[in-house]
């Protein structure tokens, strides 16, 4: 047997009980999973533990967060060089973020004993109306259960409220009863039951563990059972005897022919066992309890998928509401951008998107499309330089079934998947002359070809294409057809380089910091003001893209809870820094910045070429006239 507790975490102090016989057991944050967790550090299918021979072994399933595993004071990863681990009695699982793991503590213990002892009385489900006929012409049966049945049906459809008014009507049907514990069927389905509530009479603060022995009777028999003296009756099982249970009623949920649930009942008194008169009033009291607690079960389920369903709808209002909020950016080229992409997302114009690589072409695109009206059909990118022509034409219209060596299906192109969404064609520039002529025709008539069909198929796709290079050159050396190219270029963005938009470069970059320090759940303090200029004053060659992989190095480097500071930051990046440094132009008016940038460089340069003007004026590209000029506007000559 496995016992698993949560000793630490949000919910600590719950208790999972298993024998391995019924397959793996999950663990995660998935509602499906045995032991589900609320913890939003682990994954949804975080690791699981299966039984092998005599032993259960822990795996992780490559989560995100990994799993750690404390024995005897060491801590032992479980990773991919070491993925399983058997579980021995007192290990404790460290699950999620390693800082704040949820904790389980394992107790593994002996297989339970003979379960084929006898009992004093059983009750099956097919005496269940005829117990119910006796009770309700007994006067006192029937005063006794009438008031507690009604008492759990105002209970109304709350799970919970449910599962309360259910215990508290069992302690008040069975005097002698000392703890009551409700397992229920998971909802997948099956033999595998969980402990969903257990509470002592009085309200006791001492744990109360269910017996997987009296469980298994009770499926074993498709019967409410008695046994007067469990610890015999029942095999010296461990959760028997840790519990001290004198006496035992199991009483199962019945739904139709279906055990979804088992009541246990327990005296641990020393004196006054059950009597086969409680046996028979707790089994039709669970006939009422079952459904009262499946129609709510039901309500939860239904509730969940609302919530699920409502978060959805808010989500597309939402996605409809808004107006390009994941483009960073407020400098006046991003301004001018955007009040383009607000004209054009509502038409059915082919864009053009024009931009150096890394400045987010795509995402522009993607932007255009999730707020225009095709926001509900699929947005398709593909990258025309990726492909070979022969694969790119396959890919764009489709294939037939033995159109050429290794077609062995019919497969769909991409235009056909984006129909009346969006195809997104990002270096378009790279598409052969004859491919363009087939896209050329699409365009035209609005009907694609399958590689190797004799028909076509009408496609309404509106077409964003994006290129690095300026198209007029390519359709002037004749690598692209100009009547592509006024097809395509109805509406021409341009995308700045960001070195055109600095003064975005430190909101960027703070997006780019908290995106990287929640996605590695590493806290920074933030970008040092000496960190931003320098990052303000390179030229960045490589775009957003570029900025974006060195804040991610950055978080990566930089310690927990550090800022990052300016020594941090790539040594090219730095370069820039250094010469800044020296010139050091004092804050203000950019024309005074600028002087004082070209006063230093004057300087320099006479002070290398030891005074010579003539070598200075012909080294910085001036005639000797023209740096006179220069030296006397600053007072240098």
């Amino acid at each position: 047997m496995l016992l698993l507790e949560i000793v630490d975490g949000d919910e600590k102090g719950r208790v999972f009980e298993f024998d391995g016989a019924a397959g793996p057991i999950t663990i995660g944050r998935a509602p499906t999973c045995l032991v589900a967790l609320s913890d939003i550090h682990l994954s949804s299918t975080h690791g699981e533990i299966f039984r092998e021979e005599d032993r259960f072994v822990y795996r992780d399933l490559r989560s995100t967060n990994g799993s750690r595993l404390l024995r005897e004071g060491n801590r032992i990863d479980i990773d991919r060089d070491r993925s399983e681990i058997a579980l021995k009695d007192g290990d404790q699982l460290l699950l999620g973020d390693p800082t704040g793991p949820v904790v389980l503590a394992c107790r593994v213990t002996a297989d339970e004993g003979d379960e084929a002892a006898r009992v004093i009385a059983v009750k099956p489900l097919s005496e269940l109306p005829e117990l119910s006929g006796r009770l309700e012409r007994d006067p006192g049966g029937a005063a006794a259960l009438y008031p507690l049945v009604r008492k759990i049906g105002r209970r109304g459809l709350d799970l919970q409220r449910v599962l309360d008014g259910v215990v508290e009507a069992v302690f008040e049907l069975l005097p002698r009863a000392t703890h009551v514990s409700i397992l229920l069927a998971d909802e997948q389905g099956g033999e595998r039951f969980v402990p969903i509530t257990a509470r002592a009479r009085g309200g006791g603060v001492e744990p109360v563990l269910t017996s997987r022995a009296v469980m298994r009777r009770v499926l074993h028999d498709r019967a409410a059972v008695l046994a007067a003296n469990a610890q015999a009756e029942l095999g010296q099982t461990e959760s028997i005897l840790g519990a001290k249970i004198q006496s035992t009623i199991g009483a199962p949920l019945w739904d139709g022919d279906e055990v979804r649930g088992v009541i246990q009942c327990d005296n641990r008194a020393s004196a006054g066992i059950f009597k086969e008169r409680d046996l028979e009033l707790l089994t039709v009291l669970a006939s009422s309890a079952a459904l009262a607690i499946e129609n709510a079960r039901l309500v939860a389920r239904l509730k969940v998928a609302e919530e699920r369903l409502r978060g959805e709808n808010q989500y597309l209002r939402d996605r409809a509401e808004r107006r390009f909020t994941d483009i960073v950016g407020e400098s006046g080229a991003m301004r001018t951008l955007l009040r383009q992409l607000e004209k054009v997302i509502d038409t059915r114009a082919t864009v053009c998107i024009e931009g150096e690589t890394g400045t987010g072409k795509e995402l522009i695109a993607s932007a255009i499309h999730h707020q225009g009206r095709r926001r509900d059909k699929l947005f398709v990118a593909v990258n025309c330089a990726a492909l070979p022509d022969n694969l790119l034409e396959s890919e764009l219209f489709g294939h037939k079934k033995g159109a050429f060596t290794g077609a062995d299906h019919d497969k769909k192109g991409l235009f056909e998947i984006a129909d009346g969404g969006t195809l997104f064609l990002d270096e378009i520039g790279e598409m052969s002359l004859g491919l363009q002529a087939k896209l050329l025709r699409v365009l035209q008539e609005g009907e694609v070809r399958p590689v190797g069909a004799t028909t076509s198929r009408a496609v309404d796709v509106r077409i964003i294409c994006a290129t690095n290079r300026p198209l007029e050159k390519d359709v002037e050396a004749g690598r692209f057809r100009q009547d592509l190219y006024y097809r395509l270029k109805v509406f021409p963005i341009r995308l700045p380089p960001l070195r055109e938009r600095r003064d975005d470069v430190p909101r960027l970059a703070e997006h780019f910091l908290a995106k990287y320090t929640h996605e590695m759940k590493k806290a920074v303090a933030g970008l040092a003001k000496e960190t931003l200029d320098q990052l303000v004053a390179y030229a960045w060659p490589g775009n957003i893209r570029e900025l974006e992989n060195e804040v991610q190095r950055l978080v990566i480097q930089c310690e927990e809870g550090a800022f990052v500071r300016p020594e941090d930051l790539s040594p090219q990046i730095r370069k820039v820094e250094s010469l800044m440094g020296r010139i050091a132009p004092k804050k203000g008016p950019l024309k005074d910045q600028m002087e004082e940038v070209e006063r230093w460089l004057l300087s320099e340069a006479l002070r290398e070429h030891g005074g010579n003007k003539t070598k200075t004026a012909e080294a910085l590209g001036i005639t000797r006239e023209g740096l006179h000029k220069k030296l006397g506007k600053y007072g240098m000559g």
